[in-house]
């Protein structure tokens, strides 16, 4: 591509989704990736950390990453630079470069300075800084690693991905909890429709499955992280009246954004257009969302006004859907709210992808929309696996019974956040 053109794009040139890639539990593809989503295959297993045995954590199931295959995944790198890193950046690393090479874009082939990425991590290495803090004085993490900084920065799988493509335009990493998944692709949508990039690299990395996360919130009491054991398959049952909370889960996984114009110029497969982002924080309660569904059909409402769609035309939507019953609440509550002379059962698909791999947080928005964009471009839904019993309050369409092939043209991926944090992604068949 041709960094000497007009920077200026033309506004009515849409943004695009043409590149996935992930390294999630038993995932190390876009295509395993849909086989799951579609398939509504879990890939919770039980947890297998004896940190959380040691602890007296009653967690027992969660999406784990396993061990990381540096030499298959990051071939081209260096074995003393790959030694220098941690799981977090060559995941992240791998994710990106996947990104890229599944839009079919080699490197060099978009101008350094006109290629961006933004990731989205809600806490950062936090193993990495739980080992450094407890390590003792004969463990000293620091001894003889000059590089140990790069292990215990936030901003470091974004950096060092950059280098590894050749990235010169914006590379940075936001932290706004679960909905910061959307806020990256938001930003790569402000660079993107302003003519600072041709293409970003929007993604997410996390790495939480520590007892100190499942502390936090196991301190917010039952129901909100499970603790199913005998069967970790079943430990995330969103909508259902069985529900027992989230798993929780971990990986990386990054998408590749540019405008239509230029894919198609390279013929580029094309998996989904994305219309708009909209973000809000409610500025309320610290920890709770609006229960009437008010708030978030508003911003539904407002980011579909903003592409010239109307709420009656939305096909599916690709819940937050954490399995508590404040979120399950609010999101069923707000589909009515946003349709209200719609009868539930006439309500659009309503599902969700934390039983397939728990809750990802910082990631949960980039997973939410690349799962979203694949049934787009399948023209198939996906499942919410582990619904049997819908709850009273959310007894609608939740393609609870498999895969459902459809004709779908418009779609909404939801996120919300600590923070009173609300924020929608529509999202259109190309």
């Amino acid at each position: 591509m041709d960094s000497s053109r007009d920077p200026s794009p033309d506004p009515s040139d849409p943004v695009v989704l043409t590149g996935i890639g992930c390294v999630l539990p038993g995932t190390p593809d876009v295509h395993a990736f849909w086989n799951h989503v579609s398939t509504g295959t879990s890939q919770v297993s039980r947890l297998e950390k004896p940190a959380f045995a040691a602890a007296g954590l009653p967690v027992h199931a969660a999406a784990q990453l396993g061990s990381f295959d540096t030499s298959s995944r990051l071939p081209d790198l260096a074995p003393a630079h790959a030694a220098k890193y941690n799981r977090d950046i060559l995941a992240t690393m791998a994710a990106v470069g996947d990104a890229l090479a599944d839009a079919g874009i080699a490197r060099g082939q978009i101008a350094p300075e006109r290629l961006s990425i933004v990731q989205s991590s809600s806490r950062g290495p936090l193993s990495w800084w739980a080992e450094t803090i407890t390590a003792g004085p004969e463990q000293d993490p620091y001894a003889g690693k000059a590089t140990a900084m790069f292990r215990g920065l936030a901003g470091c799988p974004a950096t060092l991905a950059a280098i590894a493509v050749g990235a010169k335009g914006l590379v940075t990493t936001v932290s706004s909890a679960c909905v910061g998944g959307h806020h990256a692709i938001g930003l790569a949508l402000r660079e993107l429709r302003s003519g600072s990039a041709d293409v970003v690299l929007a993604g997410g990395h996390e790495f939480p499955i520590t007892p100190e996360v499942a502390r936090c919130y196991l301190g917010l009491g039952d129901g909100v992280l499970s603790p199913e054991r005998d069967d970790p398959a079943t430990a995330v049952r969103p909508y259902d009246r069985d529900r027992r909370g989230f798993a929780l889960g971990e990986g990386a996984m990054t998408l590749c954004l540019e405008r239509e114009s230029s894919a198609r110029e390279r013929g580029a497969r094309i998996y989904a257009r994305v219309l708009g982002h909209r973000a809000l924080n409610e500025a309320h309660h610290a920890t709770s969302m609006d229960l009437d569904g008010d708030v978030t059909a508003s911003v539904v409402s407002g980011v579909l006004d903003d592409a010239g769609r109307k709420p009656e035309e939305i096909g599916y939507v690709c819940g937050h859907g954490t399995a508590t019953r404040y979120n399950d609440l609010a999101e069923s509550r707000a589909l009515r709210r946003l349709l209200p002379h719609h009868d539930d059962a006439d309500l659009p698909p309503h599902g969700s992808n934390k039983p397939i791999y728990g809750h990802t947080f910082g990631m949960a928005g980039i997973i939410n929309v690349a799962a979203t964009s694949l049934m787009l471009h399948h023209q198939r839904l996906a499942p919410t696996a582990n619904h049997r019993t819908p709850d009273p309050e959310c007894d609608h369409d939740h393609v609870a019974e498999g895969p459902r092939d459809t004709e779908l043209d418009l779609a909404v991926s939801l996120s919300f956040a600590f923070g009173s944090q609300t924020s929608v992604m529509a999202l259109e068949h190309a």
